[in-house]
């Protein structure tokens, strides 16, 4: 059996950050990182897009917390000792500056992931982290003096132990054989599967700043909307997914939402409908939008929507027209069915319960020495970097502890 020091469970973003801040923390402890597969690091390589979404440019831990659908009490102390701040200057020690973008996400200048893939494997390096690849885990047992560990390849003990697995089903298991509890797994981003002739043939077409609302709900977002091939995506729809994740699960995906397009009052919309027919009388209605934010092509599937002849002057719109055309802005009804994952990013709400870690340690309350940080937790974050922040705090809070002697 391969005696360790410390044994970290998955080979990603909170692993890595852990399993360097141990070693620079205390060179004396021998710190090994088990991966299941043959590579390190790829939720970081597809993360923004292949650009890597470090965090999010916000930096009051009241505000920072609001992001967390799940997790958002617990992460308030842990967020006072090691959030975005601190997560900019670690980067920055380490030669990577990173840049905020215009919604406050952040990113390294090079735009490039593999800008983080890097400087992580030669921090490892340097630090003296031991990364074993193709170690799928089957068995975790409680040792008498730390904890025993199966892969298909080998066996281990260690003292302790720091699982950042992310969302893997078959370690909750394991964890489960721990004596921990499992909330049940859900996705928490996702688009929606929507079938209907206002979006079709218009894929690729947004809006800046729209309204979106679960119906017979309290749940609501707002901002960027984009309709692709099978429905709507974008900010404020994957926001919305996140927010109520555990009710859509319910609902097995199939539910009604409201969309507002302009996020503007109905009566606001009445008032600038009748404003434009005046000013503009003589005008097609199909030519353009009242709306700068509101393509043509999007334009004229509202007037088709709206039962509204694209050809007919502004003058020949009746009362009954302008009040379809604003019912069309601001609370088209839509049926989804189904989802769809965001891109190759997979988020999970469930996992590790939270009342049974202490955040000031991100450590068991069940066993002494044994560890968790990032999303195998019950933690999500909306998109935005919010995840990976979790990652950061988490990794640096439980290799802290670990590191301390």
């Amino acid at each position: 059996m391969d005696h360790k020091d410390v044994i970290i469970i998955g080979g990603g973003a909170a692993g890595f950050f852990a399993a360097i801040n141990i070693a620079e923390s205390n060179p004396d402890l021998q710190v090994s990182i088990l991966e299941k597969s043959s590579k390190v690091l790829q939720k970081v390589k597809v993360s923004g897009g292949g650009r890597c979404n470090v965090t999010h440019a916000c930096f009051d831990p009241k505000d920072l917390v609001s992001y967390y659908p799940r997790g958002e009490k617990e992460l308030l102390g842990p967020f006072h000792s090691f959030m975005t701040g601190d997560t900019i200057e670690w980067f920055e020690k380490k030669g990577i500056e990173l840049k905020v973008e215009e919604d406050l996400r952040m990113f390294p200048v090079t735009n490039s992931s593999q800008t983080i893939i890097d400087c992580f494997q030669s921090s490892a390096e340097k630090a003296g982290v031991e990364i074993l690849l193709n170690q799928n885990v089957h068995h975790i047992k409680i040792a008498e003096k730390g904890f025993e560990i199966e892969t298909k390849t080998g066996r281990f003990r260690s003292e302790k132990l720091l699982i950042t697995t992310g969302g893997n089903s078959k370690m909750w298991e394991l964890i489960k054989g721990l004596n921990h509890t499992i909330v049940d797994p859900v996705p928490s981003l996702f688009t929606f599967k929507i079938k209907d002739e206002l979006l079709q043939n218009i894929p690729g077409i947004s809006v800046p700043n729209a309204l979106i609302s679960i119906k017979n709900s309290k749940y609501s977002a707002q901002g960027p909307v984009l309709v692709t091939h099978w429905g709507l995506s974008g900010p404020a729809v994957l926001k919305l997914s996140s927010l109520a994740a555990l009710e859509l699960a319910d609902k097995d995906y199939d539910f009604e939402i409201a969309l507002n397009w302009i996020n503007s009052t109905k009566e606001e919309t009445d008032e600038r409908l009748w404003q434009y027919k005046k000013q503009n009388p003589k005008k097609k209605v199909g030519i353009r939008s009242p709306y700068s934010e509101i393509s043509r092509r999007l334009w004229e599937n509202m007037l088709t929507r709206a039962h509204v002849d694209r050809d007919q002057n502004w003058s020949d719109l009746s009362k009954k027209h302008i009040e379809s055309l604003s019912l069309v802005l601001t609370e088209t009804s839509l049926s989804v069915k189904g989802k769809t994952t965001f891109k190759e990013e997979f988020v999970t709400a469930g996992g590790v319960d939270l009342k049974e870690i202490n955040f000031k340690r991100f450590e068991s309350r069940l066993h002494s020495n044994l560890y968790f940080a990032g999303e195998v937790l019950n933690i999500d974050g909306l998109t935005g970097g919010f995840n990976f922040q979790n990652a950061w705090t988490g990794g640096y809070i439980a290799a802290r502890a670990i590191s301390t002697i």
